[in-house]
């Protein structure tokens, strides 16, 4: 299982996703990484990627990839497209309920290949 690393050091090893090109900017893909469904965005002008898990914990639908991206007060977010719910893509902590936080992955791109850390 796919354990969220809060600190890119930490990384056992590179998972290979899909190529750069694949993801369009400001969407986002969801990859299943060892078992575990992991929502992977692409922000801005298409440089800086987010990961996180796809699961959205007020419906309990894997569904987070398919969410809208922006910003609130600067801050990279997502809207889970079935609550509406924000989620930071740097911490993964809902900005409508800070009790509430997913797990964040390492992610970065390798060549052309956009590759999830795994612990």
């Amino acid at each position: 299982m796919v354990q969220a690393l809060p600190v890119r050091d930490s990384v056992a090893a590179w998972v290979d996703v899909c190529p750069l090109s694949a993801i369009l900017p400001n969407t986002g893909v969801c990859a299943l990484v060892e078992g575990q469904q992991v929502a992977i965005f692409r922000v801005g002008d298409g440089t800086e990627l987010y990961a996180l898990s796809n699961r959205d914990p007020f419906s309990k639908a894997f569904v987070l990839s398919r969410g809208i991206v922006g910003d609130r007060n600067g801050i990279p977010k997502v809207a889970s497209p079935v609550y509406k719910h924000n989620f930071s893509l740097l911490t993964g902590t809902c900005l409508d309920d800070e009790t509430v936080k997913i797990p964040t992955f390492p992610v970065r791109v390798a060549g052309s290949l956009v590759q999830v850390g795994i612990g």
